[in-house]
């Protein structure tokens, strides 16, 4: 008996629900690394499982493709690691925090969207639809968590959340020309304090 036989009978009965979770959770590292190039036995190998397994949950690979990126994109573990932020820590602090949550979040998902982004486009049931929905959820949680500090910002939460995503995407993809990486604290600085330096003196306006 060779080794995948081996790893097949190892694997018990699954619910079907249970199956389809796991299909998922084997496919997704394979799409990280080949795209939309990885094969069905690629994922049946990593799976444990019979190819004709897969055929058996999704209709064909681009289902299960498509799937996978869904379960990417669904933000709930993300709106979860947001909700349990301090809301009584300072503001930078948490904005911090939501930072790094969100650079934890674009890493993962980099590799993903230019794959969601060739996938068929439906207006409420697609990859790139579940990732821009993820997308609005995170911006208003994070809104959300900066509200009670409204008064010290120029721009409403909503503005500081979007500016604050739009940062820490730019960041990760390697955007921003920079000497060095941003750390969440260099992303917070740069929405808050803009790039003056601490020790800079504002211009002397009264001067001729």
């Amino acid at each position: 008996m060779n080794e995948q036989q081996t790893r097949r009978r190892r694997v018990p009965a699954l619910a079907p629900d249970e199956r389809r979770a796991a299909l998922i959770a084997a496919t997704l590292p394979l799409l990280r690394t080949h795209g939309a190039a990885v094969t069905t036995r690629q994922i049946a190998e990593a799976a444990g499982v019979a190819e004709g397994t897969i055929f058996g949950v999704f209709r064909d690979k681009a289902s299960l493709i498509a799937a996978a990126l869904e379960s990417a994109f669904e933000a709930g573990p993300v709106l979860r690691a947001v909700s349990a932020i301090d809301p009584q820590a300072p503001l930078r602090q948490r904005l911090s925090d939501a930072a790094a949550i969100l650079i934890r979040r674009v890493e993962s998902s980099v590799p993903l969207m230019m794959l969601a982004r060739t996938m068929p486009c439906d207006a409420e049931n697609s990859p790139w639809a579940a990732l821009l929905r993820g997308r609005r959820q995170l911006v208003d949680a994070i809104a959300e968590l900066i509200g009670p500090d409204r008064d010290q910002l120029r721009r409403s939460p909503e503005t500081t959340a979007g500016v604050l995503f739009a940062l820490v995407a730019s960041t990760v993809r390697g955007d921003l020309p920079t000497d060095k990486p941003f750390t969440p604290d260099d992303i917070v600085g740069v929405l808050l304090d803009g790039l003056l330096a601490p020790s800079a003196e504002p211009p002397n306006r009264g001067d001729t």
